[in-house]
């Protein structure tokens, strides 16, 4: 995407940004260092700093985040920084960056030269100290980001009250919750749902909810998406990084049209693990909502259909026992608040969203919004309320359960 088209974009997404994005950038105040220093846990990286005529001081960008233990992932014209559980979007060439769904402004503009990524200085100096507080500072006067890593909860003796909270997990845990569908993809329309009302909004007003929970549990909490927003399929997953403990996708599921007489009596919520069992209904969920690929504008030449390319990946049944275990208990909770059938723990290897997913990962369909009654659970307040403290419920239980074992034989969170 070349500038003009950047800026075109702005006009229309952020259009008190376009402006800025059509002259030099402010100087940055102060003086300009020749170089910083990174310093962490590990060690300390020195990186030259390098002054462009028009985007100002800017610092090799694949070089700090290595420096930093993160992740730098090409999404053109994005790229996404991944550093300490948090993700980070530059638009490249335009003076923005965006965080937690929010645009912010930049004095300058993160760039490529051939292969190598430049990002502006103010991200070191003043972004992540003021963003992340509790993880970095930086110090002018030495020029150094000082990166205070994070608890090694590993270490931590099972027994040592002073180092878990109240519900015994060790603090640090993290979990991605990911709202279905979303933006142009409204998912299904939810015949019984209230007028107006489709999959989405479900989803997202749930997702926000046990979000609410989990933090209010001491989990740390990522999510795909806190508004109506499309974020497609291929990069939902990847929003649970290595530090993730489990990544949690909410839906809702749907008869056929053409299975209009069932729709009274077909009714309850599931949840869905990758595997290779492959049922019957598993295969209906993974087409219902592979559709959503089509609403993708960068998509390429994939169809909802043609989804083989993702698969068979050695890592989905790395976590196979882990998911299946998570899946169980989420069953296990709902089915407390839920007056629909239970029905049970399915396996598919033809999800793409948990196909993409780098570490345990389940999708809850939570109801059918094609049986009136399931929809009255889905849409009414106290009811998601109800399910999104079972689905916490469950997740802290896994999360307890994982924690003993790999504590308890030396290994670790997992992680």
């Amino acid at each position: 995407m070349n500038r003009s088209s950047v800026v075109a974009l702005l006009m229309v997404a952020a259009p008190g940004l376009a402006a800025s994005a059509t002259s030099p950038a402010a100087p940055m105040p102060g003086v300009v260092p020749g170089a910083i220093t990174v310093e962490t846990p590990h060690g300390s990286t020195r990186l030259a700093v390098i002054v462009d005529r028009l985007a100002g001081p800017m610092v090799p960008g694949e070089a700090l985040v290595a420096a930093l233990n993160g992740a730098v992932r090409n999404q053109e014209p994005w790229v996404e920084v991944s550093l300490a559980r948090q993700s980070f979007r530059f638009l490249l060439g335009a003076p923005l960056y965006a965080f937690n769904d929010r645009i912010e402004p930049l004095a300058g503009w993160a760039y490529r030269v051939q292969d190598s990524l430049f990002l502006p200085l103010q991200f070191v100096t003043e972004i992540l100290p003021r963003v992340l507080a509790e993880r970095y500072a930086y110090n002018p006067s030495l020029s150094r980001l000082v990166d205070a890593g994070t608890t090694t909860v590993v270490r931590a003796p099972p027994n040592a009250s002073s180092a878990t909270l109240a519900n015994g997990l060790l603090p640090g845990h993290v979990i991605t919750v990911d709202a279905g569908h979303g933006g142009q993809d409204p998912g299904n329309p939810g015949y019984y749902f209230p007028r107006g009302l489709r999959e989405k909004d479900v989803t997202l007003q749930v997702s926000l909810l046990l979000r609410s929970e989990l933090q209010r549990r001491g989990v740390r909490v990522i999510m795909t998406r806190t508004s109506d927003t499309l974020i497609s399929l291929m990069d939902r997953g990847s929003y649970c990084t290595d530090e993730c403990d489990l990544f949690v996708s909410l839906h809702v599921d749907a008869l056929d049209s053409r299975a209009r007489s069932r729709y009274g009596e077909v009714r309850g919520f599931h949840t869905i693990i990758i595997g290779e069992e492959n049922t019957e209904d598993a295969d209906r969920i993974a087409r219902m909502e592979n559709d959503a690929l089509r609403y993708e504008e960068d998509r390429g030449a994939r169809t909802p259909e043609d989804i083989d390319f993702i698969l068979r990946n050695l890592q989905m049944n790395e976590y196979l026992r882990e998911s299946a275990r998570a899946a169980e208990l989420v069953q296990r909770e709902i089915e407390r608040v839920h007056t629909g059938f239970n029905r049970g723990v399915n396996q598919s290897n033809r999800l793409a969203v948990l196909n993409t997913a780098r570490r345990p990962a389940i999708l809850v369909e939570m109801g059918y919004g094609t049986n009136p009654q399931d929809a009255r659970i889905l849409t009414n307040r106290k009811s998601q309320q109800a399910l999104a403290t079972a689905i916490a419920d469950a997740l802290v239980a896994y999360l307890l359960e994982y924690q003993r074992k790999t504590v308890g034989s030396g290994t670790g969170s997992g992680r």
